[in-house]
């Protein structure tokens, strides 16, 4: 293509307007300042205050790490490097786990370590192993529990998990135990309920327990609720004001109340973010982690979740800071949320501590925010600067007030400690909302002092990290394989698994499912015996299910061969077809469920798993042992099987017209799964990933 000279000028002139503070010479910074500027002083003369405590994230509070245990070797490395590896990616400095409780907690539900107050067991889920990893990368990270559930035992017959402190408190510190004497894991702090009111009982309790246990170390955080009451409780208090480490509150939108910063202890966002993890989900949590400190003077900041490494369909697809969600293909992404975290969590090691407000910490005239770091002996600085613009950076929650920015230039004044200092190391990144790949923490020349003052010139929606260290790095490992959709052809007969293992691709959504030995045969256990403790109504149905495949197949097969134990058995077993939902909202799922009552020799097909809905009524061999049941779903038609024996056919329902397969229970108690097998014609079969995931909040 050929310009004339004075086109090529208008162009040039066009592009030098159109690039406020964004266009940048080779090394990063403006020739000519931008327009308008305002001071930023970063001064330690009047001491420093609060110690920085962390960012980490969560595994669990809904089983959201269910498919990434499931990865080949190399690819689950891989991501785990990019998660826990300190100076590779994230390089998170807490890590914070489910400790499962046998019922739905978000996406899925996690096992107990003690399904019955007369067993223990510290093998079963993934937790461990997924603890023990983030360990050995990064031997001091701290670890972080917490319950959004209980076992039925507990509540006794109820859903209060505070009817008997003492017990409650014995289960959650044999947990701890359990992860200190089996897998050598300290837990370096633990909560209380998730979301759930807190008991000031037992809350001295479990300290009196740990304590009476040698984990005096293990300091507890509470009340992992939303706001900031406990504050009161803590005021009023003085036993309770020395036990409780850190008031945690959830999504607080980065304020903090006056009376919770009046109690002068830790304040910390134990959990934030929830947000899809795209470009604007990386803008939310860049002004989330400035910003929890500078409006609510938060020192730790923990995301929900850690990973989307769930079937996309479920509530809250893609919430963590990367994507994991096809351990069949290997395929997973490195999203912008892992790289915002590294402009913090690289270059600001725990215990610094911040400088006070308006000598390092602030608000930006013309948007944005920043925060300065320093070491105890103050001869190292970094300072982390956002100029997040509010519909690129907007959470689900709660709600962003509305607010400006603009492109600005800002003169670094450095005096005290920071003095001295003749350059500061930088590392950039520039969030892109137009469909071109954003820059992420990108490492550029230093920011040179002269007699203690650099001027640098912002854009929006941007990220700086200054920082005297020389370390950092933006890990790169090969590039993942190419998606590809679920297997249309599964079998399995768990022989492959060791005991108490969750078998891969299978997730329970109500219930806890476990590979067990039964007479030298290895099968899939439902295991949970009465409605646990529970976190969201789900498991008020009385039923429990395991889904798995691929949400958007409308033709399928599924078989298994189940059998009920005589003792603690449950009612009834069904497999199912286009199963519409899971999560909280499992309850309410339909379908195509096919139920059996060998016990009773009864058969119903219904149109949802609360069986309020019935297709069709029938009877099967009122015979005990082994049995075979089959459902095949055509674009019209049902059909099922019973021992090889065709026991109905009918028409369809309307909806729903595409989802998972599954298998499961009509009733807590004991169901045995010998195997199963999915089929699924290729007409039939779409790609997950080339349909657009809606929103389930």
């Amino acid at each position: 293509m050929v310009f004339s000279r004075t086109a090529t000028v208008l162009v040039f002139i066009y592009y030098l307007a159109s690039c406020a503070c964004s266009c940048r010479d080779e090394t990063l910074y403006f020739k000519e300042p931008c327009s308008g500027q305002e001071t930023v002083d970063i001064d330690d003369s009047s001491g420093v205050v609060r110690a920085f405590e962390g960012i980490g994230a969560i595994s669990g509070g809904g089983a959201t790490s269910k498919l990434l245990v499931n990865y080949p070797e190399k690819e689950r490395n891989e991501i785990l490097d990019y998660l826990f590896k300190p100076g590779f990616g994230a390089s998170l400095q807490i890590f914070k786990v489910e400790i499962g409780g046998d019922m739905q907690s978000t996406d899925g539900t996690e096992a107990s370590h003690m399904h019955y107050s007369w067993e223990e067991n510290y093998h079963r889920g993934y937790e461990w192993w997924l603890l023990k990893e983030a360990k050995k990368r990064n031997p001091n990270i701290k670890l972080y529990c917490l319950t959004w559930g209980f076992p039925g035992w507990i509540g006794k017959g109820t859903n209060n998990p505070y009817i008997d402190p003492e017990l409650t408190a014995d289960y959650i510190v044999r947990w701890i135990r359990g992860a200190k004497t089996i897998h050598n894991l300290t837990m370096d702090y633990v909560g209380i309920w998730n979301e759930r009111p807190y008991n000031i009982k037992y809350i001295k309790t479990l300290r009196q327990t740990l304590d009476h246990n040698g984990f005096q170390n293990t300091l507890i955080v509470a009340p992992d609720d939303f706001g900031w009451n406990l504050a009161h409780d803590i005021k009023n208090d003085e036993h309770l004001e020395k036990i409780v480490h850190a008031i945690g509150a959830h999504y607080p939108g980065t304020q903090s109340a006056d009376y919770a910063r009046n109690t002068r202890k830790p304040l910390w966002a134990s959990e934030d973010y929830s947000t899809f993890n795209d470009v604007v989900g990386g803008g939310c949590w860049a002004r989330t982690l400035n910003q929890n400190y500078v409006n609510g003077l938060m020192t730790a900041t923990i995301s929900w979740n850690l990973i989307g490494s769930y079937y996309p369909n479920l509530p809250f697809p893609r919430n963590g800071l990367m994507t994991a969600m096809e351990p069949w293909s290997g395929h997973y992404v490195v999203e912008t949320p892992i790289w915002v975290t590294a402009h913090t969590t690289q270059f600001v090691p725990l215990g610094w501590r911040y400088l006070r407000h308006h000598k390092g910490v602030a608000k930006l005239s013309k948007g944005g925010s920043h925060v300065a770091l320093t070491n105890d002996a103050r001869d190292q600085l970094t300072i982390v600067i956002e100029t997040m613009s509010h519909d690129h950076s907007i959470c689900v929650r709660p709600k962003l007030p509305p607010y400006e920015v603009s492109p600005q230039t800002i003169t670094l004044t450095l005096s005290g400690s920071f003095k001295k200092i003749s350059k500061l190391n930088v590392w950039y990144s520039k969030l892109i909302f137009n469909g071109s790949e954003s820059q992420m923490f990108m490492k550029r020349d230093p920011l040179v002092f002269t007699n203690g003052q650099a001027q640098l010139c912002l854009g929006v929606d941007e990220i700086y990290t200054l920082t005297t260290l020389n370390t950092g790095e933006k890990g790169v490992h090969p590039k993942p394989r190419d998606p590809s959709p679920f297997p249309l052809n599964v079998h399995d007969n768990f022989t492959t698994y060791e005991e108490y293992q969750e078998p891969f691709n299978l997730a329970p959504q109500i219930g806890s499912y476990e590979v067990r030995k039964i007479n030298g045969e290895s099968v899939l256990r439902q295991t949970v015996l009465q409605r646990p403790v529970y976190w969201c109504k789900s498991e008020t149905l009385g039923k429990t299910m395991s889904i798995i495949g691929n949400h958007s197949w409308t033709q399928m097969g599924i078989s298994a061969v189940v059998e009920i134990p005589r003792v603690n058995g449950t009612d009834g077993v069904f497999v199912a077809a286009r199963v519409d939902r899971g999560g909280c909202y499992s309850n309410e799922a339909q379908g195509i469920f096919f139920f059996t009552f060998p016990i009773t020799g009864k058969l119903m097909v219904t149109n949802d798993l609360a069986r309020t809905k019935v297709l069709y009524q029938g009877t099967v061999p009122m015979t005990s042992g082994k049995h075979e049941m089959n459902l095949t779903v055509t674009e019209s038609k049902a059909q099922g099987y019973y021992d090889q024996r065709q026991v109905f056919s009918l028409d369809l329902p309307e909806t729903p017209k595409n989802g998972w397969v599954a298998l499961g229970t009509d009733s807590y108690g004991l169901a045995d799964f010998h195997s199963y097998t999915v089929k699924v014609p290729q007409e039939a079969s779409e790609d997950i990933l080339s349909s657009k995931i809606k929103l389930h909040y």
